[in-house]
């Protein structure tokens, strides 16, 4: 049985995993004898837009809710509700000044790495403290019983927020958020993705901080080695991106790697190197395109009707080499497609067979002008310098499909996988 939390949110609840399901896959069975079958069981389920997840060595797990905030579940299953944005309910604290709206609201959560000495968590949250609304990365301290967060911190107070709406699809505010965060296991350093807020000139900007990848260390200060151009914010590691909302790190070579959302063609997975281009500019009047609705081109030509992806993407490319030769390349795209590539992961441990190694992304769909849904997770095989794709297998799934907002291996080795459907899953290889 698996724990469902009710709307109102009680302080603390218990969940027990198991309903454990197996099932086999013959796509799976041909790359690894280990992975021919996934026990699945689901760990929380009723939660409201579960966004992210990040895990203690013995298993002690927070994670977010868009619109309701951060908790944490520990090893015995309990779920302390910590912090709830404006008019959540059950929360031992609450935060007026964060709210929720489309994509923004609650989004990535990260421990310290030195949490055991220092007690500190990092939050990813849109806030209403600044005019016009911001988001930013909160620093706070977990006291010991893991019930209260206190000493919040603002590291960050100043990524774009879309306000308004604009004439575009998804156009309400809070469109192209971003929001991922992570502590990179090498350097230590801390990394935010964020995103373009439907604004042409935010992913080229030299200091406007959409549309980029940051990295900061705990205070929120700029790493050392960033290396943006002249001109720059300091706090830049790369630019010219739409929206990532995955970022993970190579087990072995420590390659920073990203998931990326395309404009109806072209999610992309690109490593990332310091001060390189990604190479998105939605501009009007940039590579001989005209004028373009609230003066972002990210969706045209015919942004709101179907039509070939190739010609789309020859007209507004997610990688301009044309204007930008040397942005970064992507490793992969989809074929042309757009099926909302999100989260991204990798799967470590010998219990994971041939995939032991492997990236794995998760793909939320959309379904736009005869695209395919698509919401499943691939396991993309990359080469041993992790700079190109091998393979891609799509994962037969034990369960049924969703929109796979974060993957995030725990420290038993399984796969968790958070859906906006309201669960996080468990997946084990055998």
């Amino acid at each position: 049985m698996s724990t469902r939390l009710p709307r109102g949110r009680t302080a603390s609840v218990f969940a027990v995993i198991a309903s454990v399901t197996t099932y086999a896959s013959a796509a799976t069975a041909q790359t690894s004898p280990n992975t021919s079958s996934l026990q699945h069981s689901i760990v929380l389920e009723g939660l409201d837009d579960p966004w992210d997840m990040a895990f203690l060595p013995d298993g002690t797990m927070l994670f977010t809710e868009k619109c309701q905030g951060l908790s944490v579940r520990l090893p015995s299953g309990e779920v302390n509700a910590l912090l709830g944005m404006v008019e959540s309910e059950g929360y031992r604290a609450t935060a007026d000044d964060l709210f929720c709206e489309g994509q923004a609201g609650m989004n990535g959560v990260a421990f310290d790495p030195d949490f055991a000495e220092n007690q500190q968590i990092y939050v990813y949250s849109t806030s209403s403290l600044s005019i016009p609304p911001t988001n930013r990365v909160l620093r706070m301290t977990l006291n010991d019983d893991f019930t209260a967060v206190s000493d919040r911190t603002d590291i960050i107070d100043d990524i774009p927020y879309k306000e308004f709406a604009t004439d575009h699809p998804f156009g309400g505010p809070g469109a192209h958020n971003g929001g991922r965060i992570r502590f990179h296991p090498g350097d230590g350093f801390l990394y935010v993705t964020t995103g373009d807020t439907h604004n042409g000139k935010v992913p080229q900007s030299p200091t406007l901080l959409g549309g980029k990848v940051l990295r900061v260390d705990a205070d929120g200060t700029a790493a050392t080695g960033n290396n943006p151009p002249p001109g720059f914010d300091p706090r830049i590691y790369t630019y010219g991106h739409r929206n990532i909302q995955g970022i993970t790190f190579h087990p072995d070579t420590n390659l920073t790697i990203v998931a990326e959302h395309g404009p109806w063609h072209s999610d992309e997975i690109t490593v990332l190197e310091a001060g390189g281009n990604g190479g998105w500019d939605p501009r009007p009047n940039i590579a001989d395109r005209g004028d373009c609705p609230d003066n972002y081109c990210g969706y045209m030509p015919n942004q709101m009707d179907g039509m070939n992806a190739f010609e789309r993407a020859s007209f507004m490319p997610m990688t301009d080499t044309g204007t930008y030769p040397d942005a970064m390349p992507p490793i992969w795209n989809n074929n042309g497609l757009s099926q909302g590539t999100s989260s991204a992961e990798f799967l470590t441990g010998e219990e994971w067979g041939a995939w032991d190694g492997n990236m794995v992304v998760g793909v939320m769909g959309i379904g736009f002008g005869g695209t395919p849904i698509g919401q499943r997770i691939d396991v993309i095989e990359l080469a041993d310098d992790g700079r190109s794709v091998v393979d891609v297998t799509e994962m037969t799934l034990p369960m049924l499909p969703g929109r796979f907002r974060s993957l995030v291996q725990g420290p038993d080795g399984a796969l968790y996988a958070a859906v906006d459907e309201g669960e996080i899953h468990r997946l084990d290889p055998n």
